[in-house]
């Protein structure tokens, strides 16, 4: 490794050690010496703060049973870290007692190793953790000699040396030993790390190894991931090797490992976080990342390879079987949706955006409205509408000129946009933060709305500030509103969503069109789980509701039809067959008889959602992939809009994407055409 790409190595640790006293100090993790490590950190995003606090359940989880294990034949444990940098584990460990007799040793680069041996010379209470230093056993790498802690300052790739130093550490290659190595090996070209594995393997007689890496290199979140790593000269080298779970178990037991199990952090988090813990995390502070938060999750793993037959019986994950490594079964795909760039001039990157709605206001025209997005080279809420105006086989991109009679449009984003008529919207709920939900319910009024503008003139649009309604349900984003007829009148359902405080919704309101007043309707049946980023869709005057994420931040594959009935509507379940996969933050439409469901976030990595066929008479179900091949950017389809055209059976997708962890945005550049013809005949 050459000293550039060393020096950029050695700034990933610093960053994640930043990242970790960050969390620390959000209350995230209880590591309060990292905070002596790190004592100033930059306030990491919320995003930052789980993604860490995970990484920490799932090493923390991995240590302690290790250390609560039994076997060894009385020698008394070890741990090794590889590449610590400036973890503080060790004295979490020895601070809360838990590390009992085990012996700790640490490796880094030397410059990292010396560095930390100062912090911790200099600090009080880390010091008397580690032990008083005894300068007349430093020699070599050692860098820091306590009485149960060795820091070691060397390049893990010259495993001679490695060897040499740990040995004169007092290392015994006999005595139960956990090797830990979190986001480490990765960065070593690939016969370096495999020869490290299968040193290890080699060398001790019982031991653990814990890794905790990344995986799917080559989905949408994936690319990013990998580009965000190459631009930073520190490259993920073992992930095309070693892209999923099943891979990198193979890869432990040919070099010589026993056994071996690994999950992905969705997984660990939704076992072995128990629901108050969860809470816990969700009331820290406010946070409305889910779909990078569940990618983030699906993109790293823990796995723990083991050998020696007493540390094999220790449980690493109970309850997990031994086939853990495989992903949930995804989805069989039935065949492949074709794709294609939408025909438009450049300012159609207007619309790189996610949060948003779109609705095809007018014959010819398609309305998007709010979101976060790129506005001139910058991030933020955006303030502008836009259309999307038809011209024979193309579609021209305009921003929207404001009629002076109305207001103008606050930046809220995860609201709802429905169709009234021809031309006239109404938009309810969203939020401008996780705190401030948007509280006015609007009119949207296109003028000249019959698609008959020149393409050299500006669509004007009427923003109407419309009076409070009485008795409507709590301030909302993430929710739906689909359009029901009750007793021959037209009402807009509103639905689930997002509210203060965290709160998931399981409530409902019909807002009666005409006179804009809440209703009282009667619904029948058992009343759903509280749910939000679901899809709504109006059919035979009801609502479709399909999928969404739950209060505990586990996916619903259900989809439910709120039936009109003499009285009311009544809660109907549609069993589909195959189930539904679980989902969110997808779209949906309906036509001939099909529900159809566009993209959105799953737990089945490496696959993403495509398009989901249902038939409502049968409940039969198809997935479908979307063919990315031929657009120019990975294609990330959650937090999008679709708007569906029914006469050329196509669905137009609108922006998408968002914040990928510490990756940077990504957001899509172009409006895609799906063309749905043959999936609707069933072809």
């Amino acid at each position: 490794m050459g000293p550039g790409r060393e020096a950029a190595v050695r700034g990933t640790g610093g960053s994640s050690a930043a990242s970790k006293s960050s969390a620390a100090r959000a209350g995230y993790t209880q590591d309060r010496f990292v905070l002596r490590l790190v004592p100033r950190p930059g306030r990491r995003a919320p995003l930052i703060h789980r993604g860490y606090y995970v990484r920490a359940r799932a090493v923390g989880h991995c240590a302690e049973a290790f250390l609560r294990g039994g076997g060894g034949g009385g020698r008394r444990r070890q741990v090794l870290s590889l590449g610590a940098g400036l973890d503080a584990l060790f004295f979490g460990l020895r601070g809360e007692g838990r590390l009992g007799r085990a012996a700790y040793f640490e490796v880094d680069f030397p410059q990292v190793a010396a560095r930390k041996a100062a912090l911790i010379a200099a600090d009080e209470a880390l010091a008397a953790l580690a032990g008083p230093r005894a300068a007349e056993r430093e020699s070599g790498a050692v860098c820091y000699a306590g009485e149960d802690y060795w820091l070691l300052g060397l390049d893990l790739a010259d495993l001679p040396k490695l060897e040499e130093a740990l040995r004169g550490a007092g290392l015994d290659p006999q005595a139960p030993t956990m090797l830990l190595a979190e986001v480490v090996l990765t960065y070593m070209e690939v016969e370096r790390s495999d020869a490290l594995i299968q040193w290890a393997a080699k060398h001790f007689s019982q031991a653990w190894f814990v890794l905790y890496e990344q995986i799917h290199p080559d989905d949408p979140f994936g690319r990013v991931m990998q580009n965000h790593f190459t631009q930073c000269r520190s490259p993920l080298c073992s992930l095309a090797q070693y892209p999923t779970l099943k891979a990198q178990h193979v890869r432990f037991l040919q070099k010589g490992w026993t056994a071996c199990h690994a999950i992905d952090m969705n997984e660990f988090y939704a076992r072995f976080v128990c629901g108050d813990e969860r809470r816990r995390i969700q009331a820290l502070e406010p946070f409305d990342e889910f779909e990078e938060w569940h990618l983030k999750c699906s993109h790293y793993f823990v796995l723990v390879a083991l050998k020696g037959d007493e540390l094999c019986q220790t449980p690493v994950f109970p309850g997990v079987e031994e086939k853990a490594f495989l992903p949930l079964a995804p989805p069989c795909f039935a065949g492949t949706v074709a794709t294609s760039v939408c025909a438009a001039d450049l300012g159609i990157t207007d619309l790189r955006r996610y949060g948003h709605r779109s609705v095809r206001i007018a014959p010819h025209a398609i309305l998007t409205t709010g979101g976060f997005g790129d506005c001139r080279g910058r991030h933020c809420r955006l303030t502008e509408l836009h259309v999307l105006i038809k011209y024979g086989d193309g579609w021209r991109s305009d921003n929207v000129c404001l009629a002076k009679s109305g207001g103008a449009w606050d930046g809220r984003l995860f609201h709802t946009v429905t169709l009234l008529q021809a031309g006239w919207a109404i938009v309810v709920g969203g939020r401008l933060s996780p705190v401030s939900p948007a509280l006015e319910v609007c009119g949207l009024r296109m003028l000249g709305a019959d698609g008959s503008s020149t393409p050299h003139s500006c669509p004007v649009m009427e923003i109407i500030r419309l009076p409070p309604v009485e008795d409507l349900a709590l301030p909302r984003w993430r929710h739906t509103a689909t359009e029901v007829v009750h007793q021959g009148e037209a009402h807009l359902f509103i639905y689930g969503g997002c509210s203060r405080g965290q709160a998931v919704l399981a409530d409902w309101c019909f807002l009666h069109l005409e006179g804009l007043c809440c209703r009282q309707v009667p619904v029948e049946g058992p009343v759903p789980v509280g749910r939000h980023s679901h899809s709504a869709c109006g059919w035979e005057g009801g609502a479709l509701i399909a999928g969404g994420l739950e209060a505990t931040e586990q996916a619903l594959g259900t989809v439910l039809y709120l039936k009109p009935t003499e009285s009311g509507f009544q809660w109907c379940p549609i069993e589909t067959c195959p189930p539904l996969t679980p989902r969110y933050s997808h779209t949906a439409h309906v036509h001939r008889g099909k529900l159809l469901l566009v993209g959105g976030v799953w737990f089945h990595g490496p696959s993403v959602p495509g398009v989901a066929v249902i038939d409502l008479a049968t409940g039969f179900t198809t997935e479908y992939h979307i063919d990315t091949a031929s657009l120019e950017w990975p294609l990330m389809l959650h937090n999008h809009s679709s708007v569906f055209m029914a006469e050329e059976e196509e669905a137009l997708l609108i922006g998408g994407g968002g914040n990928c962890f510490s990756f940077g945005s990504h957001l899509n550049r172009h409006p895609v055409h799906l063309a749905l013809g043959d999936l609707l005949s069933g072809q």
